[in-house]
């Protein structure tokens, strides 16, 4: 007869984890979305849209029409919808990058694209171009995807183009990742020139744009900017998303792809997960036709602005002296860093007992971490909730100096 002993002896020799798989951090914006589920507390930690601005009325009357044909609960071609490629594509043209429903392929959030993209183009051990800081999850991505990141700083608000151009020179990775329109962590946008420059590079050197663009429609100042697939067509991969204009449920994305690896991201799709859900897919594109996503969208950047500005007007007294932040035109994030000597990390325990929450900046570098960085999302609450919770957030820091 076998003993406890004797099993817990053949568990401990079974195969580990991959190393891959062992090199991926956790994340800490889904950590603190545990600790902070309390009504009570006020939470700047995760990028969530407002839940009271999305369009629950349209959105049910797009699934109660399209749930009128049975094959809406079928399987579907991995590449999507055709319907909704084409309305994605239509909207791509109309802001003045030609697209064709055939270079689009609808992904499960364009968190799965990145996911796809990765499988598609890197092989373990190569070398890539992040930003830096950088989206937290596309480093989890290129962490199992075996990937060598190599960070491209950013000299104040502007990425250090000399350093791309150097580092590109060096390294001859296979694609620099961008987020280049209020960026995820901090809310920076890259100017009409530094796009060419950035361009360019890829160009000269021979290496893909991975550039992702789930704010870009979150604007509420400034001017639009063009794709980077405006300036170098061949070399440019774009993800986007439905989950801040619409709702972040649907988990609808898609890949605008190039001829050269669509096959090849067609068959990552096709492995990961046959294809994304017919229904939500049906009921985006219903939704989409309907016209009434303009309506909620503008309803969505009036009321995300005023958010913006609660956010920064009151961040003066909320931050210690000393304290600085950016003031982005889109998006969701706030970017801020502490005085010197100061560690945003250790101090979230002060906040969190004030009821109150945001996320260190650390866990955004692949490289060396400014420990006086913080990122803090202004979408979720109304203005006065902002307010009450950046006074918390003083208190807080008050009682820890």
């Amino acid at each position: 007869m076998t003993s406890a002993a004797d099993t817990a002896d053949r568990i401990l020799t079974l195969p580990g984890r991959s190393q891959r798989a062992a090199s991926a951090k956790t994340s800490p914006v889904r950590d603190l979305l545990a600790l902070t589920e309390r009504p009570e507390v006020i939470s700047f930690a995760g990028g969530l849209p407002a839940p009271e601005l999305f369009d629950l009325d349209g959105i049910r009357d797009s699934f109660d029409n399209v749930l009128r044909q049975p094959n809406v609960l079928q399987y579907s071609p991995s590449d999507g919808n055709p319907a909704l490629r084409e309305e994605v594509a239509r909207r791509y043209t109309a802001d003045g990058l030609e697209t064709a429903a055939s270079d689009l392929i609808i992904t499960t959030g364009s968190q799965q694209g990145l996911g796809l993209l990765a499988t598609a183009l890197l092989d373990p051990g190569d070398r890539i171009l992040v930003e830096e800081p950088c989206y937290l999850a596309a480093l989890q991505t290129f962490a199992l995807a075996g990937a060598h990141v190599i960070c491209v700083p950013y000299a104040g608000d502007e990425l250090d183009l000399d350093a791309l151009e150097r580092l590109a020179a060096e390294h001859s990775p296979k694609f620099f990742y961008t987020v280049p329109t209020f960026q995820n962590p901090t809310g920076r946008t890259h100017a009409f020139p530094a796009r060419g420059r950035i361009a360019e590079t890829a160009i000269r050197h021979g290496f893909r744009i991975i550039e992702d663009e789930p704010y870009k429609q979150l604007r509420y100042s400034g001017d639009p900017l063009p794709s980077l697939s405006a300036f170098a067509p061949d070399h440019v991969l774009s993800l986007g998303s439905f989950s801040k204009v619409i709702a972040p449920g649907l988990r609808i994305g898609w890949i605008r792809t190039t001829a050269d690896v669509r096959p090849t991201v067609t068959i990552a799709k096709q492995a990961a997960d046959l294809h994304t859900s017919t229904v939500d897919q049906a009921a985006a594109a219903h939704y989409l036709d309907s016209g009434r996503g303009e309506a909620a969208l503008e309803r969505i950047r009036s009321a995300y602005a005023e958010r913006r500005d609660a956010m920064l007007d009151a961040l003066p007294s909320a931050l210690p002296a000393g304290s600085s932040w950016n003031r982005p035109d889109g998006g969701m994030f706030v970017w801020a860093r502490l005085p010197e000597g100061l560690d945003a990390t250790s101090l979230l325990a002060s906040a969190l007992t004030h009821d109150v929450a945001y996320v260190p900046g650390a866990p955004f570098f692949a490289g060396p971490a400014d420990r006086r960085a913080l990122r803090l999302s202004f979408t979720t609450y109304a203005p006065e909730r902002i307010r009450d919770g950046l006074s918390r957030l003083g208190t807080a820091w008050g009682d820890a100096g």
